[in-house]
């Protein structure tokens, strides 16, 4: 009798273990679900406030980064690169005078608009940038010329300008890049106590921000991308450069773990090497893309500039997981995933 109610006890148990379904939370299966692909914007941080902000102002914001990002997703949706995607997403950007980049530039102190740019491959680790430009129309294109066709990764001023026209992109005449606001916004700052440089500041918004533009792509190919462009800061002098066409600090990509573009006070980006240093802290000490950001722009950043580290990053990851962290009171971003769910944000919510 002990026999047969042991074997009846161990035909129950086997029976009961083969069927049933173990679920492990936050296994690294259900945190690195396969996403074909999907991309990320920002249009500049700051004190980007609703109580600020006009119905009509908040419109054209949304219309312009929804315009911007269904670009490039259709770009990788129908099998392109992130490359193409991220370049084609700013060029829409950059021809917004909503954004601090391309026709909306700031001034700089001498009353010039003087654009930095810089993109990187993912895949190859090549990356091409370009600083103080004042002619060529769409600063990423020449960024990503400087990379595929030069053996350098970065031009500047004048010779910048010669290379981009024997690359035949479009220049134009530097009155192509005035604005009235931009133009305001340079006679306020001038005129104010300490007549320093600031970041972009929109009269009708009461806003101040830092108007560098970015994106950051996963394709088909597994292939991350990243790209900014920027017209720096306002009233800048000496020939500025901040940290948007720098690797590492501005733009980063690696498809062994994210591809990242910053926007904020580019001196403490550049000290902190922002960009790179969130691809390290994933790559060298196994944090997710979400830890990683949230400890680079709210811990390290601030203590850079002892307080005055302000700005944001987006990001994505080789899973197509993305992040758009900020330690500022607003954004301007947007994202697009693989099913086409479309993310717009402009305040921290």
């Amino acid at each position: 009798m002990k026999n047969i109610f042991f074997y009846l006890c161990t035909i129950t148990l086997i029976f009961s273990c083969k069927n049933e379904v173990k679920i492990a939370p936050n296994t690294e299966a259900e945190t690195t679900e396969k996403i074909q692909f999907s991309i990320v914007i920002h249009g500049g941080a700051g004190t980007i406030k609703k109580e600020n902000m006009t119905p009509e102002k908040e419109a054209a914001y949304k219309q312009k980064l929804e315009e911007a990002i269904r670009v490039g997703y259709t770009i990788l949706k129908n099998g392109g690169t992130s490359l193409d995607a991220v370049e084609k997403t700013i060029n829409v950007m950059e021809d917004s005078p909503l954004f601090n980049a391309g026709k909306g530039a700031v001034f700089t102190h001498e009353g010039y608009n003087e654009h930095d740019a810089s993109i990187m491959d993912g895949k190859t680790l090549n990356a091409g940038a370009s600083a103080g430009t004042k002619t060529v129309k769409h600063p990423i294109n020449l960024a990503r010329a400087v990379m595929e066709n030069s053996p350098h990764v970065m031009l500047s001023g004048k010779g910048a300008e010669v290379f981009a026209k024997e690359q035949g992109l479009e220049i134009v005449d530097p009155n192509y890049f005035y604005t009235e606001s931009r133009m305001k916004s340079l006679e306020r700052v001038k005129a104010s106590e300490n007549n320093k440089i600031a970041s972009f500041y929109d009269e009708t918004l009461k806003d101040t921000k830092f108007g560098t533009v970015g994106c950051a792509a996963l394709d088909k190919h597994g292939n991350l991308a990243a790209g900014t462009s920027t017209g720096g800061m306002t009233n800048k002098r000496w020939g500025r450069i901040g940290d948007a066409p720098i690797i590492g600090a501005g733009t980063y990509a690696n498809n062994t773990t994210c591809a990242v573009s910053s926007t904020g006070w580019g001196e403490y980006f550049i000290r902190g090497m922002v960009a790179y240093d969130i691809s390290a802290l994933m790559a060298y000490k196994g944090l997710s893309l979400a830890e990683a950001s949230k400890e680079v722009i709210q811990n390290k950043l601030p203590s850079i500039g002892n307080g005055e580290g302000n700005g944001g990053i987006i990001a994505i990851d080789k899973h197509g997981n993305m992040v758009m962290e900020f330690n500022t009171s607003g954004m301007y971003r947007a994202s697009m995933n693989d099913k086409g769910e479309l993310y717009i944000g402009m305040y921290k919510d």
